[in-house]
């Protein structure tokens, strides 16, 4: 048999090795590396920030671990990882602006320098987003992606570049898609029982948003030209010409198709609809709400005189 003491040895290791292979929760790591972090041991606290695992992590907890893995980078005079930190919080929650009061006033400068400069991409990406998911239908998604896309614009950090294009087109966008995507959604009240029986009167017809508007819809504010432009004719013109395009501008100014209606030159008809497929226009609005909207372009070819 095996004697008492080397069982117990035996146990014990058990236990230990038990104790050392057993992950710490996140809390728990935030509040070893707080302790390390405060007794100056900055080495130590950074190697146990960088051990914690991403999977069960709160809001909070990550933003934590990240703001105190700046101090200790910034403590240790590693500025560019420190950098390079303040990124990786951002990329991970962008819309959420953490509390910063911990951090020096230079990194405080720099958390806000990276937001300025990362989240004009980020907002009109999670935009695309939400016109995808409320091109499919899926207007439950959408609604909450304009939002953001809002909320993130009214930052004080975004102020300036939300008042200039494109971000201030992407506002417009968002607002008019983030309505219609909350009305998609809302339920229709249920009918009243009449007084009395009388006939119902007609509804208002459905306005349909995804419907293609032309000139011929008096309701509809026409798109606005921000790009539109033609190449020159690879050649000598020897006698004026004139030809139509019909351009299809979508909802958010581009243009979603072209068709050269009246040919103005075999030489050129391709040139002009490769160059208008390029075009931007602020798009159509009916309401203030973007619309799809049918537009007729004249080109012409004139001889030099």
């Amino acid at each position: 048999m095996m004697p008492a003491t080397k069982i117990l040895r035996a146990v014990l290791a058990t236990v230990v090795l038990t104790a050392v292979v057993t992950p710490a929760s996140a809390e728990q790591s935030l509040t070893k590396a707080r302790e390390l972090y405060a007794a100056a041991s900055y080495e130590d606290a950074l190697a146990m920030l960088n051990a914690v695992g991403g999977g069960d992590q709160t809001r909070a907890e990550r933003q934590s671990i990240g703001l105190y893995r700046v101090l200790c980078l910034v403590a240790l005079s590693r500025t560019p990882e420190a950098h390079a930190a303040i990124e990786t919080m951002i990329v991970q929650d962008p819309f959420e602006r953490p509390v910063l009061d911990d951090l020096p006033p230079k990194m405080r400068s720099a958390f806000s320098d990276a937001r300025k400069r990362m989240l004009p991409a980020i907002v009109q990406q999670r935009y695309t987003d939400g016109k995808a998911a409320f091109d499919r239908g899926d207007f439950a998604s959408a609604a909450p992606a304009f939002k953001q896309v809002l909320d993130a614009l009214a930052d004080p950090d975004l102020a300036h570049a939300a008042a200039h294009a494109p971000l201030s087109d992407v506002r417009v966008l968002a607002s008019g898609f983030h309505d219609l995507s909350v009305k998609a959604q809302t339920p229709p009240p249920p009918p009243s029982r009449p007084a009395a029986i009388v006939a119902a009167a007609p509804p208002p017809p459905t306005r349909d948003f995804r419907k293609i508007y032309t000139p011929q819809d008096a309701e509809v504010t026409p798109p606005t030209i921000v790009r539109q432009s033609f190449p020159p004719f690879p050649g000598k013109v020897t006698m004026a010409s004139a030809g139509m395009l019909e351009v299809l501008v979508d909802a958010t100014g581009a243009v979603e198709s072209v068709d050269m209606v009246v040919s103005v030159h075999p030489q050129y008809d391709r040139i002009a609809v490769d160059a208008a497929r390029r075009w931007q226009y602020r798009p159509a609005t009916i309401d203030g709400v973007p619309v799809k909207y049918l537009k007729r372009v004249q080109v012409t070819l004139t001889p030099p005189r």
